[in-house]
């Protein structure tokens, strides 16, 4: 079994809103994510969750598990969790990420100032190595730390061929997408815990 992550894995580092959806995502292995709310890029190789202060004093605002995407299927909330039909977005669409094992990262990635995290990407190689959550976040002027990532991404899922003059532009939009949605999650802090539900 490999390592999770591997240095060169795309990360979507995601909002974990209440400890029960940790534990949805160790026992029925899944995770979801409002269709409104779903950044573009949404079948990565890995999730790490970020932890708000729903988790309490010991375990919030930190990144403690990560674990590797099997596979993404849009589905309605109340086919997800069958015992709240009567909820008031019963009837909205969530994607619903399947996940392997959760894996405990060997030290707790803190948010120190940082406590307004929903979606942005990073690397294998980052979650590694980070000491806080600004670690992970690459923008414009780290973009080189997404080359490799961008360029491995691809080569692993894709499953169309592409000619290779319209390759470097795919490339180019592909990266440029991962470092807009970084630094609007730096500057923008919008999106409610509740708009998770």
């Amino acid at each position: 079994m490999k390592d999770i992550p591997s240095q060169t894995d795309l990360v979507l580092v995601c909002l974990i809103p209440q400890p029960r959806d940790l534990e949805i995502a160790r026992v029925l292995g899944w995770y979801r994510i409002p269709l409104r709310h779903a950044p573009k890029v949404i079948y990565t190789d890995c999730l790490a969750f970020y932890q708000p202060a729903s988790f309490g004093k010991e375990h919030q605002w930190m990144i403690e598990f990560i674990a590797p995407v099997r596979g993404v299927e849009l589905t309605r909330r109340k086919e997800l969790l069958q015992d709240e039909i009567y909820h008031p977005k019963a009837e909205d669409e969530y994607y619903k990420i399947s996940l392997g094992s959760l894996e405990k990262l060997s030290k707790p990635i803190p948010a120190n100032n940082w406590k307004r995290i929903t979606f942005f990407y990073t690397t294998g190689e980052q979650i590694l190595k980070a000491n806080s959550i600004s670690d992970l976040v690459i923008d414009k002027d780290k973009k080189e730390l997404f080359q490799n990532t961008v360029m491995e991404y691809r080569s692993k899922y894709a499953d169309i061929h592409i000619p290779s003059d319209e390759m470097a532009t795919l490339q180019h939009e592909f990266l440029e997408y991962f470092l807009e949605l970084n630094t609007t999650m730096k500057n923008d802090f919008s999106i409610q815990d509740n708009d998770f539900d």
